[in-house]
């Protein structure tokens, strides 16, 4: 999945951090030049300009971007850049800062998928805003460990199997499982996985990939 990301400031380079561990091609764009050069530094493909504009944004190939994350501290520049990419197709987030600038921008941000608070959310409420779809990370509790829930899709490999007969990589682990539209609790192995059930997985990023072919799949319902 190819996601563009605005802004290599805090916010933007710690979730393209994240995505980008987890296999995702990932494109920064920044307006400040020492911004861009240490993001360049760090390995990321950075495009330098203004996020705002069209012509910079068609420079990061926006038209093969899935999602666009606009992740500035510049609310005007976040909402120029998802109403372009929104019009490109892609998924677009919006991140706010300010809680009384919410209702304004939801008036007229009717298009933008997802609005976020990366103060409170941090870089992971950020990233599952970009990707969607049946995976959500849950925390991050060290540089290559995350705590991930999956969500079983009819593409699911392990759709219709039990808990306890689950072959997952050997660097990740079940924490959790719940039934769908129930709470999370601890995992049974005579519990059975079927459409729309959770699984709370430990995991190291490097085995996150084969984890998510296991429990979602590779179709339509686990793309994001």
């Amino acid at each position: 999945m190819r996601i563009v990301i605005i802004g290599a400031g805090r916010v933007g380079s710690r979730t393209a951090r994240v995505v980008q561990n987890e296999g995702h091609d990932v494109v920064l764009i920044e307006n400040d030049a020492d911004k861009a050069s240490r993001a360049r530094n760090e390995g990321f493909e950075v495009v330098h300009g203004d996020g705002a504009s069209e012509d910079v944004l068609q420079s990061a190939a926006l038209d093969d971007a899935e999602a666009v994350g606009a992740l500035t501290g510049d609310l005007n520049v976040n909402f120029a850049a998802c109403m372009v990419a929104k019009a490109h197709g892609c998924r677009t987030v919006l991140r706010i800062d300010e809680d009384y600038r919410e209702n304004i921008y939801r008036k007229y941000a009717d298009e933008v998928d997802e609005i976020v608070y990366p103060e409170r959310l941090g870089a992971i409420g950020a990233k599952n805003a970009l990707l969607g779809g049946n995976v959500t990370a849950i925390a991050d509790l060290a540089e290559n460990l995350q705590v991930v829930q999956f969500t079983v899709t009819e593409d699911a490999p392990m759709k219709g199997y039990t808990v306890g007969e689950l072959e997952l990589p050997s660097r990740a682990r079940v924490l959790a499982f719940g039934k769908k539209n129930e709470p999370l609790g601890l995992p049974l192995p005579d519990d059975t996985l079927e459409v729309g059930d959770r699984i709370g997985v430990l995991s190291e990023f490097d085995a996150l990939e084969d984890v998510r072919q296991i429990l979602v799949g590779d179709g339509e319902g686990g793309a994001r």
